[in-house]
């Protein structure tokens, strides 16, 4: 099969088309030809920093974790799942784990789910690592119809995701973003756009929660961001972060009473920890897609294996709208 690798880590690192063996599946495993996977900002983390990270694979490296594609062969102990199933899931990339810019991965069959009906193969490659993410740490903040719910950066990877779930669930919805287009992008989703830029935290809370705070705060910017997080939470407020890297001052945690969940949907795959979790929580991100309620948004952008360079670059450039995809 065709797959793109890279030979050594750095920022230089350049992805080369190489032919390779198959995927030889063990015991619950299946075989699935790749139609389309998307590149996540993890992605580009570890072709930059390479052995920095404790998961990144050895080299020559097959990157790569989302993806949706057909099922052509079943492994043994898989019985949920039939030879032509169209399927998505984040199942590579890491460690051991062969990753997606290839013809074809042997993927757990518990880190996969039929893939939503009404999504092309591209949208529903766009969706599993940030539509875990984000419906994880709505989850854990324990989302209830009726709540305020601030999405920070709704228009990135899991923020557009996150503003979508939280609709679906009830809530009341507000996210951040930076121009005049992403905030369109917002107010299609039925949520209330806020121009960061432009608008102050104090502002914004006492504009929209007449000072009391939000009850959830989805923070996908993290660094620095989330000390705004903390400060537009309210008391006994749920702060759900994706990026945690950092060294902050909690005090204003402390004082409002605050619960912090950090999200790192990559501990099932390290470390094969309740992988079936992954799996279920595709399955009910399909149902919400199949109800109209979820649709990725998509980068203008198109991009094939061969030109899978250009892709991580786009991402990279931050001027990405939505999810960068690379088609087979």
């Amino acid at each position: 099969m065709k797959a793109m690798s890279i030979n050594e880590y750095g920022e230089n690192a350049s992805f080369e088309s190489r032919e390779i063996e198959n995927p030889t599946l063990k015991s619950g495993q299946v075989l699935v030809r790749i139609s389309a996977s998307s590149i996540n900002t993890v992605d580009t983390m570890i072709r930059n920093m390479g052995n920095d990270l404790p998961f990144a694979p050895a080299t020559p490296a097959i990157l790569g974790m989302d993806f949706a594609g057909t099922i052509e062969k079943i492994g043994a102990g898989v019985t949920e799942f039939s030879v032509g199933d169209e399927v998505y899931g984040c199942a590579g990339g890491l460690s051991e784990l062969q990753g997606t810019l290839a013809d074809y991965i042997a993927a757990d069959s518990k880190l996969i789910a039929r893939k939503p009906n009404n999504l092309t193969m591209k949208e529903a490659a766009a969706l599993p690592l940030v539509g875990i993410t984000a419906y994880e740490g709505l989850i854990r903040a324990n989302i209830k119809g009726g709540q305020k719910v601030l999405v920070h950066g709704g228009t990135g990877g899991v923020g557009h995701v996150a503003v979508q779930l939280a609709k679906y669930f009830g809530a009341d919805v507000y996210a951040t973003v930076g121009g005049e287009k992403q905030m369109q992008v917002v107010e299609d989703y039925g949520a209330k756009a806020i121009n960061y830029k432009t608008e102050q935290v104090e502002d914004y809370v006492n504009k929209h929660t007449n000072g009391v705070g939000f009850d959830i705060v989805f923070d996908s910017v993290g660094g620095e961001n989330m000390l705004k997080s903390f400060e537009a939470a309210a008391l006994n407020g749920q702060v759900a972060t994706t990026v945690s890297l950092c060294e902050l001052d909690l005090t204003t945690m402390h004082f409002k009473g605050l619960s912090l969940h950090v999200v790192f949907m990559l501990i099932p795959m390290l470390h094969n920890f309740k992988r079936e979790q992954h799996g279920e929580i595709l399955r009910n991100i399909a149902k919400i897609a199949e109800a109209g309620a979820l649709k990725p948004l998509l980068d203008e952008q198109q991009f094939s294996l061969d030109t899978v360079q250009d892709a991580y670059a786009r991402l990279e450039s931050k001027k990405a709208i939505g999810k960068v995809v690379v088609e087979n």
